[in-house]
């Protein structure tokens, strides 16, 4: 066989076996397993701002704030879970808008993706109704911790809240 009968025979099995098999780079390949950033090294802190008073059957809000004191960028994800007090129950909208609220409304869960960096904060924002049949003057007790994989600290996690029951206003 000459060198160009070789040649042509080459070419056209290389090319049969691109069609039965297509081209490598088109080929199906195993996904490549998402990387997991090791933990930062962050303190997570939860910080009390207690929400306003209102009075029975009103709405209130708390802002379930928390503080990255450092030294690192978080690199996991956080999440905030709230317990509301009884004679409470969380109602939207909330903030984030995919929180998740429990079947009594009293439980709250949100997370905050990776990336809250150095001396920053985030804040969940959870619009709270107070039951009408509350008596003004009580003190309602609350709470919300943080959690994340990165939080080197975890004494600084939790924090309590009051909400104060007020008078209802005059003609409500």
């Amino acid at each position: 066989m000459s060198m160009m009968i070789r040649y042509r025979i080459a070419v056209v099995v290389g090319a049969a076996a691109l069609l039965v098999g297509g081209p490598a780079w088109a080929q199906p390949q195993p996904a490549p397993h998402a990387a997991v950033a090791a933990p930062s090294h962050s303190d997570l802190e939860a910080v009390r701002i207690d929400p306003d008073a209102a009075p029975p059957g009103g709405d209130t809000s708390l802002h379930a704030f928390t503080a990255n004191l450092g030294p690192e960028t978080t690199n996991s994800p956080m999440t905030i879970r709230i317990d509301l007090p009884r004679g409470t129950k969380a109602k939207e909208p909330f903030f984030p808008e995919d929180c998740e609220v429990s079947g009594n409304g009293r439980h709250v869960r949100c997370e905050f993706p990776a990336g809250l960096r150095s001396q920053r904060s985030a804040t969940a924002v959870i619009p709270i109704e107070l039951d009408q049949d509350l008596v003004p003057g009580a003190v309602l007790q609350g709470r919300f911790a943080v959690h994340s994989r990165d939080d080197r600290n975890e004494a600084n996690n939790r924090v309590e809240f009051a909400i104060r029951v007020d008078e209802a206003e005059p003609g409500l």
